[in-house]
């Protein structure tokens, strides 16, 4: 696409200005055009289902009108991080007594665990005042707030609370995962389960690293991303959307790759 500079300020106004590469302003132009589609779609989502979940491991969860951070849509339609569902299905979630949500944002994993799992505790932290807010009210409106325990921070030394029980480490701290799961510093981690979302877009290399730091003690699965979603059984008004705003409301706002690795302790 052979934009002139003019042509592209037209287009984008603001976001041209200061910047040496088009075609990278074009890219954050679409982007953030992109997000402002997803929040019409998400309008319409609201007004035609309400705020449950719709499909997925966390089907049936009550969850609220805008998260507190990213992408919305995906989790309202059920498919946000579709590949890592196998791994979080009730029957999985349910072999763990406890569940460590490190990064918990609003709260949609950490109380949707505690919802489809009746006899788990979900440990919920995130350093963001206001999604610790968001999920303390999430887990009332949906009936587990007894279960559902709130922090802010979360160290090296907390691991050893749980090093003897079942418990499952779920991560999702947008790169400092490869500061804080490090056995070296938390020898409890080598004895606990642990999915983490490993933010390879912002730290490169970061999943490799986990990988060797772990592969001694834990069986190791990596989950790749394409983007692909697939909806089992889409509300009839969703079908009538365009096809571009059907595929924005399954996309998740990446800006690169977050694989996941599923690492099981050796027993």
């Amino acid at each position: 696409m052979n934009f002139s500079r003019n042509i592209l300020n037209k287009l984008i106004g603001d976001l041209s200005q200061n910047t040496d590469d088009p075609v990278n302003t074009l890219y954050y132009a679409l982007r953030l055009l992109s997000k402002w589609r997803s929040a019409m779609i998400q309008n319409t989502f609201i007004k035609e289902e309400g705020t449950k979940v719709l499909q997925g491991p966390l089907k049936g969860l009550d969850f609220i009108e805008k998260s507190a951070e990213g992408c919305h849509v995906p989790k309202l339609l059920g498919s946000y991080e579709q590949p890592l569902h196998p791994f979080i299905r009730k029957s999985s979630i349910n072999n763990y007594k406890k569940i460590i949500n490190i990064g918990c944002a609003e709260g949609y994993y950490a109380v949707g665990f505690a919802m489809v799992a009746p006899s788990l505790v979900s440990y919920a932290f995130d350093t963001n005042g206001q999604a610790r807010e968001i999920c303390a009210k999430l887990a009332q409106k949906n009936g587990v707030g007894d279960r559902v325990k709130i922090g802010s921070d979360f160290g090296h030394a907390d691991f050893a609370r749980y090093g003897h029980e079942r418990v499952l480490v779920f991560c999702d701290i947008e790169g400092a995962e490869d500061d804080l799961l490090n056995p070296e510093r938390a020898p409890s981690l080598r004895k606990l389960d642990i999915i983490v979302e490993s933010h390879e877009c912002l730290r490169s290399g970061v999943t490799q690293r986990l990988i060797s730091r772990f592969k001694a003690t834990h069986d190791i699965r990596l989950v790749e991303d394409n983007g692909t979603r697939l909806l089992e059984a889409p509300p009839r008004w969703f079908a009538k959307l365009a096809h571009l705003d059907q595929l924005l409301a399954t996309w998740e706002w990446r800006s690169g790759p977050t694989p996941w690795l599923i690492m099981r302790a050796k027993k």
